[in-house]
């Protein structure tokens, strides 16, 4: 590994973030394990006649307009001789976490923020006086001995590396030194910033608010307009202000699980069984990291792409699916209408302090017999009792555990095998737990 060369550095005081952004992670992990595909467009997505969406692409892909959350079918159109794979997303974990563990072997304050991006903290202190490039410099060449490479933005705070960590890819070390924050800040566009969707985007430009200079220097009553209590932080975060300290938080928030399908879910017993192969995939998830939770979110998407979500307290936490399907059943009559085309369905877990207050729904639901959607033609399913049930799950647990996730399955899984989109997800939960 060649030595850092300090030449051209200047001194650095003060807080010093580094944001580590893995370059094209999954598709540069493929061209790693499939040396044939280097050089070549590589796609890591759904299939295009299933509405999948890509997950990652090279930067061969890149080049003819493809990117990430870009409908399958359109990157087809533009790299129609690209390489397609649905991705290998035990094989991504790995990688991970060998990177995470570079991160942490050079800083104790390492946050991870998805499967490829992490904040490190290498702020000079008495005991640390190792300058902040040096260290940036020597965690790109330990990447890449991996077999994959990083893009790293250096800044005095969480905000500024990452902007600069997107400034020069792939492979790109972009370093803003104190002082120099609002030289760099202020000409940049503000979709730059995170915060920026596409409507406060529109709005924000329809005041005239183009870079992020605008932004810093606009009237506080447009930023209060456009994003409440949150406008002065905004303001800051364009001076390069911000104050959020890297800290790696262990505690989970919600456990949950989703999928897309390549054809509309149309009736009330496809959806439902769809919901309740989610609420099994998460309380399998919930078990295995010991959490329950009193708070059931059901989510759908439809055809239209507008969505729908609807969530409910559980009268006591709980891991267990056949707790969550008859609530699942209620919400689902809540938010489905017979003629809606539903293309995703999600189901989360979450609220798992201990010790919490119990409290009823949140919506005045009917007895489960008297679903109003039993009156729509749905066909009325017997339950499992709980505890039967329970027994059930901890039974395929130890199976699962012991042969693997595909040793067992239900009806209801097997009916859904083949109607995915295959498209690879970046939710880091679905990597580390």
């Amino acid at each position: 590994m060649a030595e850092f060369d300090s030449t051209y550095v200047q001194p650095w005081t003060g807080s010093a973030i580094l944001l580590v952004d893995l370059d094209a992670f999954f598709a540069s992990v493929e061209q790693l394990d499939h040396p044939a595909w280097r050089g070549k467009p590589v796609i890591v997505g759904g299939d295009a006649d299933k509405h999948g969406v890509v997950s990652t692409a090279s930067y061969e892909a890149r080049a003819y307009g493809v990117h990430s959350a870009m409908a399958a079918s359109a990157a087809r159109e533009l790299c129609p001789q690209a390489i397609w794979t649905h991705g290998h997303f035990d094989r991504y974990k790995e990688m991970s976490a060998r990177v995470m563990a570079i991160l942490h072997d050079e800083s104790p304050h390492v946050q991870q923020v998805s499967i490829d991006e992490a904040f490190v903290d290498v702020s000079p202190t008495e005991v640390n006086s190792e300058h902040p490039v040096a260290i940036a410099d020597r965690i790109q060449k330990r990447v890449a001995h991996l077999g994959v490479t990083c893009s790293i933005g250096v800044g005095t705070s969480k905000t500024v590396a990452k902007i600069a960590s997107d400034q020069d890819k792939p492979r790109g070390l972009t370093i803003i030194y104190p002082g120099s924050e609002l030289d760099f800040l202020f000409p940049l566009p503000i979709r730059v910033m995170s915060g920026v969707g596409k409507r406060a985007e529109e709005e924000l430009l329809r005041h005239g608010i183009r870079t992020l200079g605008d932004m810093a220097e606009a009237p506080e009553d447009v930023l209060r307009s456009i994003y409440g209590k949150n406008g002065e932080m905004m303001r800051m975060r364009c001076l390069g202000v911000d104050a959020t300290a890297v800290k790696q938080d262990e505690t989970v928030k919600s456990v949950s699980n989703e999928m897309t399908f390549s054809q509309d879910l149309v009736t009330f017993d496809a959806i439902e069984n769809a919901a309740n192969m989610l609420a099994a995939k998460v309380a399998r998830r919930l078990r295995k990291n010991g959490l329950k939770g009193s708070t059931l979110v059901l989510k759908l998407r439809f055809a239209d792409r507008t969505s729908k979500s609807c969530q409910t307290q559980l009268r006591a936490q709980d891991d267990n699916e056949h707790v969550f399907m008859p609530e699942i059943r209620r919400m689902l009559s809540q938010i489905w209408k017979p003629g809606m085309r539903v293309r995703l369905v999600g189901v989360a877990v979450s609220h798992f302090e201990k010790d919490e207050v119990v409290q009823e729904s949140l919506f005045d639901t009917a007895p489960f017999d008297a679903s109003p959607q039993d009156e729509q033609g749905a066909a009325k399913k017997p339950s499992i009792d709980a505890e039967v049930g329970r027994s059930l799950s901890k039974a395929t647990d130890k199976v699962k555990d012991r042969f693997g996730e595909g040793a067992v399955f239900f009806g209801r899984d097997l009916r859904f095998k083949d109607k995915t989109t295959g498209t690879a997800a970046k939710n880091p939960a679905d990597y580390s737990r």
